[in-house]
Formats: C-alpha cells, structure tokens, sequence
C-alpha cells in the first residue's frame, strides 16, 4: 500500500500522437519512456522519486500491454545491476533512485557499468534530494558523474524539458555507449504542466530475444586486459561522441538579453529560480524574457568547452549559478576560459552562497551583488525588499512567530511505544550504546526520547555497533527498519553480527511497510500482493542465518511487554547475537485502509465503533510523565479551570487515532487512572441506545445523590 495511489492519472499514459498531456512531472517521466521504447525499468524508493516508483507500479497493467519490464528492486544496487542487460543487447533499460544516498549504495554497479559501456540506452533517474527539503546529507550527483564519467542532465523544471531529456538522455545514451543520469529536484519531481505527446512504442529489441539469443561482448567486460582500455575508451572514442551529440542537437540553451556584455551561466534545474530573481530585480518579465543573456546548462557533464567559450568572449563579466559545494563547474568554466585566453571576468560563489540551497532570496542577494560589481547603472539592479538579511534575525523573527515543532512520529505510530519501552528500560538497566538507523525511527534520537548515537546508512544500524563488539561491558543495542532489514541489514548486520560472535541486541521495527517512503510492499508485508511476493516473516530470514535468541511482540503499543523483552535481551545470560522484532502495522498506512471503509459503512447505515481517549482533568496530576515518555503530537497540556491548581493538565486533541499509547506509557511510568477511553458508535443499533439510555440515567441519579449530599453538609461546600 503506498502513500498515494495513481490508479486514475495512469490512463493519461495511454495518449498518443499529437494529445496534450497534463499532469504531475513524474507522470511526465512515465509518459516519456512509454514513448522511448524503454524495455525495463528498475528502482528504490526514496523522496523526491518515490511517488514515480508509485506511478510505475500502478501503470504495471499499461506497461505490461508494451511489453515492459517492471521492478521494484531490494536496493538501488540491485537497480543498477538491472542496466546490465543494456550493456551487449540494444535494449533501452531505466533505473530510478534518491540521490545521493541511493547512488552511493548503487555506486559498485554503476562504476562497473560506465566502465565498459552500453549498447542499448541506460538512463538513470536520480532524484537530487538537496536542499531544506531534504532528509540526507548535503551531497550532490555532479560528483559521481564526474567520477565515473557518466553524462549528467539536469533540465529546466518543467514538463516539456524533462520529457525531451528522457528522450536526449536515451539517444546520447547510445550515441556514446555511456550510460546517462538525469537528475530531478524535488520541485521538478512535483512540478505540474503540459506537452505534446507521441505514441508510446514497443521496445523495439525485447527482453524475450535477449534471452534466446545470448551474445556477449568481452570488451564490455570489466576484466583486464579490457578494463585498463575502458579508460582510455572514455576519453578518445565515447566523450568526443557524447560532445558532437550534445552540440548537435543542441541540448544547452541560450537565450539572449539586450545587455550583451554581461552573462549568466547556469543549471538547467535553477533556470526558474533565477527568471523569477531577474524580474523582481526588473531584469526580465513574467513572461521569462530576460535582459540578460543565460547560456542554460541542461547537460552539466560533459561541459561544451565550445559552447563556452563562444558565450563568454564578448562579455566583460559572467555569473555561474551553481548550488552546494565544490564549486566544480565554477572550476571547469575558468579553466575552459583561461585555456582559450578569454578574460571575461567570472563570477560565482564570490557573490553566492559557497553552500546551501539557492533559493529565491539567496538568487536575488547573489544576482545583485553581481550586478554591483560591474558599477553600472545600465544594469543596476531594481531595490527588492527582502525582509532580515542575517539568519539571526530570520530565526528570531520565525521564533516568535512559529513555535518549535522538532521532527517526531506520527499520531499513533506503532515505533513511539517501542523507543517509550526502551526508555524505561535503561532506567532499570542502565544507559547502553545506542546505533540507529534510517527510517521513521530515527525520530527516536530527537526529544523526548534522546536515544541514539550514529545513523550510517540504510540497513547499517547493526553493523554501525559492531566496532563495539567486545567481550566484557554493557550490551550495546542497535535498531533497524523492515525496510533497512531487506535492503542491507540481513546480511551486513544480522548475519555479520552471527558471523562474528556478537553478543549484543539488535531491535528490528516492523510495521509492514517500507513506511518511511511512503508505505510500499516489502517482503515481510502482511497484506497480499497481486504482482509482488509478501508474507515472509523475518523472524524465518533471521534464523535462516544463524540467530538463536529470537523474541517477537506482535503488538508493540504494549509498553510493558516492550520493556521486558528488552530487558530480558540486555541481561540474559544466553550468548550471542539477541534479536528483537517489534511488529505493529504503520499507522499512516492503517488510517488509509481502514478510514474509507468506516467512511462507507457509515454512509451505508451501518453500525460503527470508533474509539476515543482523553484525561480527566479532575484526576490528572499534572505530573505529565505519559507527555515526556510519549512525545504523542495529539497528547498537549490543557490549562484547568481549578482556581487552586496552577500546573496545566494533559489534554488529548482532535488528532487521537485512539492507538491507546499514552495511557499505556503512563501505566508503565507511574499508575495514573486520568486516561479514560470512550466508544463513539455511528448508526447504533436498537440496544446501543438503550444501554446509553440507561447509563445515563444510572450516572444522573448518582451526581444528583452526589450533589444533594455536598449540599445538606454544613457550609454547602463545593464538592472536591
């Protein structure tokens, strides 16, 4: 089940010759390598490309009318591995991942496959996941495409340019023998627009011919003698190829500008940006006709030294619009000037910020700083407001406007009553090394939890601890996700840890779901799968290679069940590796299964229970531990009315999906009765209102018995 369904916006997918396409651009990717001729498309999801890998698997029907074939690969490895079969057969093949995480892990694979070449296209579609949006590390793609010599696309974010760059990415593709990634920002991902489509086409060599007539090429062959003139391929036969290809058909753009001395370089991916700082510093209008001329770099890599050149000799001064560090165009453009004797002064991260994301202020401030430089008043910029200028007085401003709202679970997620557990489980037995891993559970290492010491990479949690491995001390404990275990985890933690005797405990968090990318099928998913293979526990998996102490809990907002399985785990004498499976379903993915069909029901007339939970404030003490061991976005504090008490009083909100969490922790905590959970029934039936009925008058009668009694005592006093 993923986080969105695109069952509908698929049909467009089978437009043809001359129809107008509309639609996410993501959607306009599909499209385009329907019209390609693509034989097979592999990936992993990961934001900003995760919703594609959704699109392909809903249009799985359509692709399967082509003859396409379609993945969803273990890891953006076995991805990658996938392209092989466009290395000796001309079959066009595209693999989806995000970057850079995704590339780093698929980085064995593709450095193979850039080594000896393609014969069919190889398109790889990375989503840069740089930026305030993003989740990872601050890299970029540039890098590794410089590293292996892997032509780089990065096209203007709308629908027409990232559809023609599917197109160019194929054909320079097999134009250079070189496999191609195009990268996609978030926004690009996301973006919305219109083309013109083609027909979608068959593959015109098919997997099935692959496979009965085999052929090989050695040279392809990362082997020596072969691999030492893959280098030499690279740089004599396959990048002269790709840069006629590129000058030919003219993938870079220029678009020109009445100030002709003056220029601007950039990313095909910045060109809105950078419109949109040009008209509110007056330089260009809504229309996108700018005043000064822009040489766009939809291909990043290789650079067009002619290209360059030609743009840069005439002006006095030129900007290179380049996000995040090294500045490595920056670099190529000054070398490719000096080499062919332009002095064209050349700007860049002088005026820009050396790293961050480019957003529309940071454009604005560095296009203007440029402009200054150049003491004319032909170009002077337009005065922008701004607003605060120092990031101190950005963040003082937003503090007292915002409140602080930290990265944390969702509303009922099945992980907070598993990290409550392990709270209160270091209080009996002391504080351990804690190695996390990526998924939603790396929450855990933010407040109120605190836990946590190292994130290394998906499905490393264990193997991030094993460096801790020894004898004598505390048992260390590592996490891992569902999602983590089969991507990596199995073998490079599980079976590492049996492999070389640890003795330490590995929790691994199962909720069904690849949750963190948006709830797709993994292998150990519960619900069936038409196209995919689920159900295989990893209980079966852990023990298949070699784990003897296995404990599962199959319900793990039991917080006290949690806690003494863990603590069993950290001080059972029992040695080797102790493995921890915490199953309880997403709740994200839960709400959207289980709403609609209530939904339904009670259209329908039928009856329906729905739970809720609150705290009497009457009973609350305000000791507040259930907030501080929880963390519960819907558990907040509720001022009391009571004139004699000044502390707040818990208070569950609107958002409760009645997961029953928060009265647990405090059970487990400190007994506290305040928690109270109450049936809403939808269309009861003849007996649910009779009893309701008749509860209502039993609690009338006993507040009415109440009340008279505080009433007849001495003073009238109020009742406590």
């Amino acid at each position: 089940m993923a986080e969105r369904s695109f069952v509908q916006e698929v049909q467009a997918l089978r437009l043809g010759a001359g129809e107008t396409f509309r639609g996410e651009g993501i959607l306009a990717v599909t499209k385009a390598l329907l019209e390609a001729g693509v034989g097979y498309v592999g990936g992993y999801q990961g934001a900003p490309i995760s919703h594609l890998m959704d699109v392909l698997s809903d249009a799985e029907e359509i692709l399967g009318e082509l003859g396409v074939h379609f993945e969803a690969s273990a890891s953006e490895a076995a991805a990658a591995a996938m392209l092989s079969a466009s290395m000796h057969y001309p079959i066009r093949g595209a693999a989806t991942w995000k970057s850079t995480v995704g590339t780093n892990v698929a980085s064995d694979a593709l450095a193979n496959l850039a080594s000896g070449g393609v014969t069919g296209g190889a398109l790889i579609i990375v989503g840069e996941d740089y930026g305030e949006g993003s989740s990872i590390m601050q890299e970029r793609s540039h890098a590794f495409a410089m590293k292996s010599q892997i032509w780089l696309l990065d096209p203007r974010p709308n629908a027409e340019s990232i559809v023609k760059a599917v197109r160019d990415g194929f054909e320079l593709s097999e134009a250079s023998n070189t496999p191609v990634m195009l990268e996609l920002r978030i926004r690009a991902c996301h973006v919305h627009g219109s083309f013109q489509t083609r027909d979608n086409v068959r593959p015109a060599f098919t997997l099935e011919q692959a496979r009965n007539h085999p052929r090989r090429e050695t040279d392809r062959i990362v082997l020596p003698p072969a691999s030492f003139a893959h280098e030499q391929e690279k740089v004599a036969q396959r990048w002269p190829a790709a840069v006629e290809f590129i000058k030919s058909r003219k993938l870079n753009e220029f678009f020109e500008g009445d100030i002709e001395d003056v220029g601007i370089v950039l990313q095909g991916g910045h060109y809105n940006g950078v419109i949109a700082a040009l008209r509110q510093l007056g330089l260009a209008d809504v229309y996108g006709k700018t005043r000064i001329p822009l040489y766009v770099l939809n291909v990043t890599y290789p650079l067009i030294d002619d290209e360059v050149v030609d743009f840069c000799r005439d002006k006095r001064a030129v900007l290179m619009v380049e996000e995040g560090q090294p500045d490595h165009l920056e670099q190529a453009v000054s070398t490719t000037l000096r080499r062919a004797g332009v002095a064209t002064a050349l700007h860049g991260k002088d005026v820009l910020p050396k790293a961050g994301e480019y957003t529309n202020k940071a454009l604005i401030e560095g296009i203007g700083a440029f402009l200054e430089t150049l003491n004319d008043t032909a170009v002077a910029p337009a005065e922008v407001s701004l607003g605060p200028s120092l990031p101190g007085e950005v963040t003082d401003a937003l503090n007292e406007a915002v409140p602080p709202r930290p990265a944390g679970f969702c509303t009922g997620c099945p992980e907070r009553p598993i990290f409550s557990a392990l709270t209160l489980a270091q209080q009996e037995v002391g504080e351990r090394h804690i190695a996390c891993d990526i998924g939603c559970h790396l929450f855990s290492i933010l407040p109120p939890f605190n836990l946590g010491a190292s994130t290394m990479g998906y499905g490393l949690g264990a193997a991030s601890a094993s460096g801790l491995n020894v004898a004598q001390g505390k048992r260390s404990i590592s996490i891992m996700g569902d999602g983590g275990f089969w991507h990596n985890g199995l073998v490079s933690g599980v079976g590492n840890a049996v492999f070389n005797k640890s003795d330490d405990v590995i929790l691994i968090v199962d909720n069904y779901y690849s949750a963190a990318t948006g709830g797709q099928d993994i292998l150990s998913s519960r619900a069936g799968n038409v196209s995919r293979s689920t159900r295989h526990p990893i209980e079966d998996a852990v023990k298949g290679v070699g784990v003897k102490w296995v404990r599962r809990i199959d319900h793990t907002y039991d917080v006290g069940a949690m806690r003494d399985v863990i603590e069993e785990a950290l001080t059972t004498p029992e040695r080797g590796p102790k493995v921890v499976i915490a199953s309880s379903e997403c709740m994200l993915n839960r709400q959207r299964r289980e709403r609609p069909i209530r939904r339904k029901a009670r259209s329908e007339g039928k009856r329906v229970v729905e739970q809720k939970f609150g705290v009497d404030e009457d009973v609350c003490t305000g000791d507040h531990a259930c907030i501080r061991i929880s963390g519960c976005p819907s558990l907040t504090l509720k001022e009391t009315e009571d004139p004699l008490r000044d502390d707040p009083v818990a208070f569950v909100d609107n958002s409760c999906v009645a997961c029953g969490h928060c009265g647990e922790v405090a059970d487990a905590a400190v007994l506290c009765p305040s928690f109270y959970r109450a049936d809403a029934v939808h269309n009861p039936s003849f007996w649910d209102s009779r009893l309701a009925g008749l509860r209502n008058a039993v609690t009338t009668r006993l507040q009415q018995r109440r009340d008279a009694r505080y009433l007849q005592e001495p003073g009238g006093g109020a009742p406590s």
